[in-house]
């Protein structure tokens, strides 16, 4: 564990927050976005279709692996905490915005509101199952292998443990939308494959951006490989 001066806890922790914001925003908006699908030729050899909810979704393991490698585990864990309250305290504010009648000249009325976001109360839950499972999964295997490796092989815990807990994720999280109504059961399999393979394939393209985090970060403060900073 690394020690700091006084400066460079500053800084440690106006870089945690800003990572932690980050995280939390992305979080947050994937609920919020996640009723509009897409699909993408991916160069003719396989079209995706997926909801536009998993493309800021990537962004949060990326997040947590960067926080967990340079904070450490017990770091990582506090911003999933934080992620649950703003998705739920989220969930409370458009749900009272629901609520409140809209006025006969507003741009957008209380039916196409409801539509838009009435069911963002079943996808922050399913979200938040799926989240709970995914991230912590991600947390312990990351450190599993970090462990392991004794702090060496980055790209290596780092696309094991996204891996895996983007498979869970996308699981838990279209398992829970079928059983709910929201997405017929008869698109899980295609919509599991195509959510799976888009983000093992972000996780994949994310490694060299993990790279340059922690590389900058190890700089910063003056990190040996695999050393953490303290709390």
């Amino acid at each position: 564990m690394k020690q700091l001066t006084i400066t460079d806890r500053i800084w440690a922790e106006r870089i945690y927050l800003i990572l932690g914001a980050l995280f939390i925003a992305s979080l947050v908006v994937s609920n919020l976005i996640f009723q509009k699908f897409f699909y993408w030729d991916f160069f003719g050899l396989y079209t995706f279709e997926i909801s536009v909810g998993i493309l800021p979704y990537p962004i949060t393991f990326l997040i947590t692996d960067v926080i967990s490698e340079v904070y450490g585990k017990k770091k990582a864990n506090r911003v999933v905490t934080a992620g649950i309250f703003a998705s739920f305290f989220s969930l409370f504010i458009v749900y009272v915005s629901g609520q409140v009648p809209a006025t006969e000249w507003s741009p957008i009325g209380d039916e196409l509101f409801m539509k838009v976001f009435g069911a963002t109360a079943i996808a922050v839950f399913a979200s938040m199952v799926a989240y709970l499972l995914a991230q912590y999964i991600d947390i312990q295997i990351f450190h599993f292998w970090k462990r392991l490796t004794k702090g060496k092989y980055l790209w290596l815990r780092n696309n094991f443990s996204t891996f895996t807990s983007q498979f869970v994720d996308t699981f838990a999280v279209l398992f829970l939308l079928c059983s709910f109504g929201k997405i017929e059961w008869d698109l899980f399999g295609a919509l599991l494959l195509s959510g799976f393979l888009f983000k093992v394939m972000v996780a994949a393209l994310d490694t060299p951006f993990l790279y340059a985090a922690v590389f900058a970060l190890r700089k910063r403060f003056e990190l040996a490989l695999g050393e953490e900073l303290t709390d």
